[in-house]
């Protein structure tokens, strides 16, 4: 037995090793990156994603687009993660971010064919990484939450690209002051903004309401349709007849019987209604159903009632009202209730809700159709998301990839300064995030090479802001032309892609496992384990 070696794995194992492993990780993650590459900036492609039940969405924000796609790779999957972090984190830059995570792998693929140590690579890595977000907060400007002209510039810039692109202006007003209206002390909460959509009108008659807006209608013909002052009662509890536990039969000999327990059901309603009434509410929002002889008596007392609310619409409006949401209609008393104003908006079906002490608002999006209004929806959540970050965060950066620029020159200047192996990984990330005006001038239609050269010069000569216009394809000082992002994007892009691409770079065997997951009591299944697609990254 001397010299055999010793299996301890089954035979239908799969097993990757070494250069083997590193090559299929690097190019499952360059295959997911080169997927969304071309939908970045503002002359990005749109794509098409179709689902197995056919539902189509299209749209060119990265995030969406790789949660869509049908993956079955690990590595690609933890690519992915970076778009998903990136989108929690900062909002926005999730295509930044996979790019210059896929750049980062091919230039270190490079790197591992000089026989660099995997190790030295992610060392370089991790140091040009701190060191670029260093170099980017030294280049941001302050902004002032109050800087209006400003946050619309970083709103347009986010929009630019995308659906809202053709009524940037108009939208990005919205959203400016959407986000003003939720700040306290340059805290912004963004829950207390809700997004409804309409379709049918153009994006130009979007609006931005004091307070909320619900799709309904009222239960009843006769009810009022407007309660200047409302008392609001919010309602997750049917207005209907209470049923027995278990199913019950009853025997009924006479018609006066029958009669008898007819009589008994509207009696209970009407007690619901009563209960109603001596809160003081004149408005009844009802997450259930309210049962028609309630309805009538509801519209005989006055009180404007609608069913079927949305879980979401009421949790907003709680915080609209300053209200309490009500789950048993025996307990309510007048101290639940909301102050405000309801109004019914005949041109759109809406009602508009408004709280004594506003602490929300709604941007009402309208769009011609549904794909145009859900990509509308996807653009303005960036953009809110951006305003936001600017706001709380307190820095801009030009955009058109000048930041990119200026910090790949600092970060060649200072690798002199880096020993050893890690130079090159350091001179490597400073060349990965040349990528982005790359592509942003290739997915433009010009030579990415001549746009290249003219931005590295034009920083040499010392202008920090000069970036790349794709509209008139020139060089130019894009902070001054309105092209702003947030500096905390731009550090959350370039921190992500390096802790994914260092994450891949460490891995240098790849073994099927069995169940690897926290719960195994369902199956207990092992074999591939989540090495499905190991052949290619989608």
């Amino acid at each position: 037995m001397q010299g055999q070696p010793m299996i301890v794995m089954s035979e239908d194992s799969q097993r990757v090793k070494d250069k083997d492993a590193q090559e299929h990780n690097i190019s499952a993650a360059r295959a997911v990156a080169d997927a969304v590459r071309s939908t970045l900036g503002p002359k990005g492609m749109d794509k098409m994603l179709v689902s197995d039940t056919g539902d189509v969405t299209i749209t060119n924000d990265g995030v969406t687009i790789l949660k869509e796609m049908d993956i079955d790779n690990p590595t690609a999957e933890m690519i992915i993660e970076v778009a998903e972090t990136q989108e929690n984190e900062a909002g926005d830059g999730t295509t930044t971010a996979v790019a210059i995570a896929g750049e980062l792998l091919n230039n270190a693929e490079d790197l591992l064919g000089q026989d660099v140590h995997p190790t030295a690579i992610t060392k370089g890595f991790h140091l040009a990484s701190e060191m670029a977000c260093e170099e980017i907060d030294n280049v941001a400007e302050s902004v002032d939450s109050g800087d209006e002209t400003l946050l619309r510039h970083v709103a347009e810039t986010s929009m630019t690209g995308k659906g809202a692109e053709l009524d940037k202006e108009a939208l990005a007003k919205l959203v400016v002051d959407a986000v003003q209206q939720v700040t306290v002390d340059n805290t912004v909460d963004l829950e207390y903004i809700k997004i409804e959509t309409q379709t049918g009108r153009t994006a130009s008659e979007s609006e931005l309401l004091t307070g909320g807006a619900i799709d309904k209608d009222p239960v009843h013909n006769s009810m009022p349709t407007s309660v200047e002052d409302a008392q609001i009662l919010l309602l997750n509890d049917a207005i209907e007849i209470e049923e027995a536990e278990a199913d019950t039969e009853v025997s009924v000999t006479d018609p006066d019987q029958l009669q008898s327990f007819l009589d008994q059901e509207e009696q209970q309603l009407k007690e619901k209604v009563q209960q109603i009434k001596e809160t003081g509410a004149n408005v009844v929002l009802c997450q259930d159903g309210i049962d028609a002889m309630a309805q009538h008596y509801l519209a005989k007392e006055d009180i404007l009632a609608v069913q079927q609310a949305k879980q979401s619409d009421l949790g907003f409006l709680k915080e609209v009202l300053s209200a309490t949401i009500v789950t048993d209609l025996a307990n309510v008393t007048a101290t639940d209730l909301g102050a405000g104003s309801i109004t019914r908006n005949t041109s759109d079906d809406l009602f508009y809700i408004e709280g004594d002490d506003a602490h929300g608002v709604t941007l009402l999006l309208r769009g011609s159709t549904d794909h145009v209004v859900d990509e509308l929806e996807r653009g303005i959540t960036d953009a809110l998301d951006v305003v936001a970050q600017t706001v709380s965060d307190g820095r801009a950066v030009a955009g058109g990839s000048a930041i990119e620029i200026e910090v790949a020159r600092r970060l060649r200047n200072s690798a002199e300064s880096v020993s050893g192996r890690e130079q090159l990984a350091v001179e490597t990330f400073a060349d990965a995030l040349e990528l982005i005006p790359r592509v942003l001038a290739g997915n433009a239609g010009l030579d990415s090479i001549d746009t290249l050269v003219e931005l590295r010069s034009a920083h040499e000569d010392g202008e920090t802001y000069a970036g790349f216009d794709v509209e008139s394809g020139e060089v130019t000082n894009t902070y001054e032309t309105g092209v702003v992002e947030p500096a905390h994007v731009k550090e959350q892009a370039i921190s992500s892609a390096t802790e994914a691409a260092n994450l891949v770079l460490q891995i240098d065997d790849i073994i099927s496992a069995g169940d690897l997951s926290t719960n195994k009591g369902d199956d207990g299944a092992g074999g591939m384990g989540g090495m499905g697609g190991m052949g290619g990254a989608m």
